[in-house]
């Protein structure tokens, strides 16, 4: 019995794997979709917390930050900001090292 439902289950695949296009009048076909026009309003970029760092136009040369450097963090002053490489040289205020990091590891005070 379990032979013959199986024979029929495997000839009713092979059968409908064969087959053409039943509906040609398929609603789900290739068809162009026409162009829809929708109004996009800008929604304003959220200013960045002090605590996530800060950008590049916010800081310049002599301010004066927080940078963390191996998870704590220390007092220092900008040198210069590399905008376009996202890194900004500060000046350690405990030892006088220059240091380059990127702009996300640094706070202003």
């Amino acid at each position: 019995m379990a032979k013959r439902v199986f024979a029929i289950l495997l000839l009713s695949l092979g059968l409908s794997a064969c087959e053409s296009n039943a509906n040609e009048n398929d609603a789900n076909a290739n068809k162009p979709t026409p162009n829809v026009t929708a109004t996009v309003t800008p929604v304003p970029a959220a200013s960045p917390s002090a605590e996530a760092g800060a950008s590049s136009a916010q800081l310049k040369a002599g301010d004066k930050v927080k940078v963390n450097i191996n998870g704590s963090a220390k007092e220092a002053t900008v040198v210069s900001v590399d905008e376009k490489n996202g890194k900004v040289t500060v000046k350690i205020a405990a030892d006088g090292k220059e240091m380059t990091l990127p702009i996300t590891d640094v706070v202003r005070q």
